[in-house]
């Protein structure tokens, strides 16, 4: 008999070799597979009627190979459950090699890093709700490949709507561009810059590491620009570049800098639209926090005051959750193909289910209804930072979103951070965040992020490492 093959539920492969017969070799094929691992205990078999038509023997052949494995212990057979998989049958371990080691630990016990929302908090009933509405609504061409590379027009007019009555965007949707995130969204955009011979770009002289590498993996120099409590500094755009020249775009986080946690004024935001209209300089508005102020209105986006030179960058990271792998660009008109052109004219990085649904998610108010929950959640968390480091420094930053700045003593972050981790606490240092090009004084800091703590040991721990400093 020739070598053949059955595929069936678990996608298993059963090798009916010849030299054996039929029954015999349907036997040990399953046993080696159940013994193996490749058939996994609790699976269900195929009836003995599938799995002889698709082998071509005959029923009676499978029903006496099954008798013989349950028999032996490997399968189980109950009326109603079908024939299935042995609990006891568990894959083969190779020898240990050496002595037994102690598995590595993972991180540690808490972690105060930034950037990382309340994951418990995703609303997970309500987003199911809203996944079934959209998949009864849905048109059956949502399930292609997805032709428009800007995404799902639902989730474009959505998102146009909600922007420019929560951020004061002008987001018409044949201008939304959907995107898997911030990164993804600033990848598009440095591959734009260098097709326009674009070479330098100006960043903030404190932010995230990862930006620099997404603008420097597409051959573009960043430039540092000084940051203050009045946010970037962005009067010293002009000449900000390699001999006379300008930089050709500029990446800013108005609505809460990253990490300092300062709001760019209306003047330094005067400054960057001036800057971009007379040099035809792009900028990239990086909507960090956007959502999540505490203390005062809201401060609308900077693509506001000119639509036709910020690109606008926003994400349901924070709002919802980073594994959504959900973003936005608001693009200018003259850019849009030139995006497109990056992305490709086909949407191949969001699922079309989860757009549907994040659009059905912001039509029926759910989004704004869970936005404003965990303001209140984070507002407490913010409230109870400040508690437990009382006053022995100045906490600053703390207007808008998930993170404080804990001002220290000179000299004192890196040993308050090792301190930190002997504690099993993950702390950042402002440190870490610096421009390595930056011309600024060094600042010894702490960047706290409140948004995923355990709510009971974290306060303690912090509160304790901070009373080691001397009192300002």
């Amino acid at each position: 008999m020739t070598e053949s093959w059955a595929t069936f539920g678990a996608d298993l492969h059963l090798d009916l070799s010849a030299g054996r017969g039929l029954r015999a070799g349907l036997v040990e094929a399953l046993r080696e597979a159940a013994r193996s691992g490749r058939l996994a205990a609790g699976t269900r078999l195929p009836s003995s009627r599938s799995l002889a038509g698709d082998l071509g023997i005959a029923r009676n052949t499978v029903a006496e190979a099954y008798a013989e494995l349950v028999a032996e212990g490997w399968l189980t057979a109950r009326q109603g459950s079908g024939t299935r998989v042995a609990e006891r049958a568990r894959p083969r371990k190779a020898a240990a090699a050496g002595p037994v080691r102690r598995p590595a630990r993972r991180g540690p016990s808490y972690s105060l890093v930034p950037g990382t929302p309340d994951l418990s908090g995703f609303p997970r009933a309500a987003w199911l709700a809203a996944a079934r509405r959209a998949l009864t609504d849905a048109p059956n061409d949502a399930f292609g490949y997805g032709a428009d590379g800007r995404g799902r027009v639902e989730l474009r007019e959505a998102l146009a709507e909600y922007l420019a009555r929560v951020r004061g965007v002008y987001a018409d949707p044949e201008r939304i561009v959907l995107c898997a995130g911030f990164v993804h969204g600033l990848r598009l955009m440095a591959g734009v810059l260098r097709a326009r011979r674009v070479r330098e770009v100006a960043v903030e002289g404190y932010g995230l590491d990862v930006h620099r590498k997404v603008l420097a993996g597409a051959g573009l120099r960043t430039r540092p620009l000084g940051v203050d409590g009045a946010g970037a500094r962005t009067e010293s755009l002009p000449g900000l570049g390699s001999g006379s020249g300008s930089a050709g775009a500029v990446l800013l986080t108005p609505a809460h800098q990253f990490p300092t946690g300062a709001a760019l004024t209306p003047a330094r935001r005067a400054a960057a639209v001036d800057w971009a209209r007379s040099t035809g300089g792009l900028i990239l508005e990086d909507d960090y926090d956007g959502e999540f102020r505490y203390d005062r209105q809201q401060v609308g986006a900077l693509q506001g005051l000119d639509p036709d030179r910020v690109v606008y960058l926003g994400t349901a990271s924070k709002a919802l959750a980073p594994g959504l792998r959900m973003g936005w660009m608001v693009v200018p008109p003259g850019l849009l193909d030139e995006v497109l052109e990056q992305k490709g004219r086909a949407d191949w990085t969001s699922s079309a289910v989860d757009q549907l649904t994040l659009a059905e998610f912001i039509r029926s108010g759910a989004y704004d209804r869970h936005v404003r929950g965990m303001r209140q959640r984070y507002f407490r968390r913010r409230e109870e930072l400040v508690a437990a480091v009382g006053d022995r420094v100045v906490v600053s930053g703390i207007a808008a979103g998930l993170h404080a700045v804990l001002e220290l003593p000179a000299g004192t972050e890196q040993a308050l951070v090792q301190a930190a981790a002997w504690h099993d606490l993950a702390l950042m240092g402002l440190t870490w965040y610096r421009h390595p090009e930056s011309d600024m004084p060094v600042r010894d800091a702490l960047v706290v992020g409140y948004g995923t703590p355990a709510e009971s040991a974290w306060g303690l721990t912090l509160g304790a490492l901070v009373s080691t400093l001397p009192m300002p």
